[in-house]
């Protein structure tokens, strides 16, 4: 028994009578058994779209210019021309599209159900007909889910989408350098376009171990404390994490105003944070002449939760086009804890099953994947180094909630910032007892280790004391 194929005829107007019937010999022809159905797309100026499976055939007025340029753009420049233009608009026949398409189901907060895309893979980037871009995060029997990196507004039921065959990526380049850009990369500064050198992918595998040296140079901080008692080595991750408003941001500032003329390259990944926030610190770093070496990653507390999940994504892809010509970077996420909670936002809209503080099951791997991406390179891949300095924001001191946990696990030491120390004056606000850092191997950072063992446990023991009951 033949099995019967559905076709859809996307369209602004009905077909008329004569006009169905001649796409049902057309169809009838070439597939066979075919039950067609119509569906009206308010996008469609003139003309119509036919989609068999996964085979599509637009006789829309765009797709037939575009297909007819195509043709002359083939055609050998030393013939005459004009003949061979008419001869090819008389037997110009509109060819299958190769993009798979698909169409809208629904859209709720930046989450976009699709029907259509089934061979669709994790990750790919989609564009909608009126141009918005998406990102595949679910796929399921029937359906997929993409999140958008535009507006709601641009995308109604019903619309069109395509596929891209692109995972999501970023231009990146030495022109990146000094500039504000976006979670996509696109300047925000009003300097104008960036010129990129290549494109990278958002999402890639951490470097292996074959890949690796041993973390042996030190990365300075210009904080005496720190730098006497917590060193941070280059390719480490140390955590900064503490309340609100207890300098933690300060601290990750004033490690890249130290870099100056230091041959590090900086970005700081400002995730979810007021526009005011980011302009002043953009200014600052302008002020200390420092904003030639930074490159500034931002997504806004009024931006869509899609861009503040993929931002530290994007500004990690370019600290690698750093690190892989050599560079040390040093990379500030500002903070992780907004970054889980867009991701949980996500999550939940996805329909995913909710745990522990209502973060979905995988939000550790979603960290683990970002920080492992920071590294010290070995000398035969360039000897180039990522340094990251995450940022965690914790509620009253309490450094056993889910995330804060998660992300100590994964990091090589913490700077941990007190709420008490910091009202009573003490900058910056280091908890002696509950910050460390896990580096070591090389002469330097022994000898640091070693001169300020004795003061460490000096001020711990004073700590106890402190808090014992008289």
């Amino acid at each position: 028994m033949m099995k019967t194929i559905n076709a859809v005829l996307y369209s602004n107007i009905c077909p008329s009578e004569e006009q169905e019937a001649k796409i049902l010999e057309f169809l009838e022809k070439k597939y066979g058994d075919v039950n067609l159905s119509f569906i009206k797309d308010t996008n469609i100026k003139a003309g119509f779209i036919l989609e068999v499976g996964s085979d599509i055939y637009d006789w829309t007025t765009k797709g037939r210019l575009e297909q007819l340029i195509k043709e002359i753009a083939a055609i050998d420049k030393n013939k005459n021309i004009i003949p061979i233009i008419k001869e090819t608009v008389e037997n110009f026949k509109p060819k299958i599209d190769p993009r798979q398409m698909g169409s809208v189901v629904s859209v709720i907060d930046g989450v976009v159900t699709i029907k259509g895309l089934d061979l669709v893979k994790y990750g790919e980037i989609v564009i909608f007909y009126s141009g918005v871009k998406g990102m595949i995060m679910s796929i399921d029997e029937y359906t997929t889910s993409a999140i958008l990196f535009g507006d709601n507004e641009d995308v109604s039921e019903g619309m069109a989408v395509y596929r891209t065959n692109k995972t999501a990526g970023i231009g990146v380049g030495d022109a990146y350098l000094g500039r504000v850009v976006d979670a996509l990369g696109n300047p925000i500064d009003g300097k104008g376009e960036i010129e990129t050198n290549s494109y990278l992918p958002i999402e890639q595998s951490a470097p292996t171990i074959i890949d690796r040296m041993p973390v042996n140079r030190p990365l300075e901080t210009g904080i005496l404390t720190i730098d006497a008692m917590f060193p941070i080595g280059k390719g480490q991750r140390e955590l900064i994490i503490g309340d609100r408003q207890t300098g933690k941001t300060s601290i990750a500032l004033d490690t890249i105003l130290n870099q100056k003329g230091k041959d590090v390259i900086c970005i700081y990944v400002a995730i979810g944070q007021k526009a005011s926030s980011v302009a002043r610190l953009v200014e600052t770093l302008r002020q200390h002449d420092a904003l030639d070496y930074t490159v500034v990653v931002a997504s806004f507390a009024s931006d869509e939760s899609a861009l503040q999940y993929i931002s530290p994504y994007a500004g990690t892809a370019l600290a690698e086009y750093f690190m892989h010509n050599g560079k040390d970077v040093l990379i500030v996420y500002d903070d992780l804890s907004k970054h889980a909670i867009a991701y949980r936002t996500i999550s939940l809209l996805l329909g995913r099953a909710p745990g522990r503080e209502a973060y979905p099951g995988d939000v550790f791997y979603l960290h683990s994947r970002l920080l492992e991406r920071s590294a010290q390179l070995s000398l035969a891949n360039g000897g180039g180094s990522i340094t990251a300095l995450p940022i965690v924001e914790t509620q009253s001191s309490d450094v056993s909630a889910y995330i804060p946990t998660n992300i100590i696990s994964i990091t090589d030491g913490q700077i941990f910032l007190e709420s008490d120390l910091f009202f009573s004056g003490q900058r910056p606000a280091i908890n002696i007892g509950l910050s460390v850092s896990r580096v070591g191997g090389d002469a330097q950072t022994k000898a640091m280790k070693k001169a300020t063992g004795t003061l460490r446990l000096d001020l711990a023991q004073y700590r106890e004391i402190e808090v014992f009951p008289v």
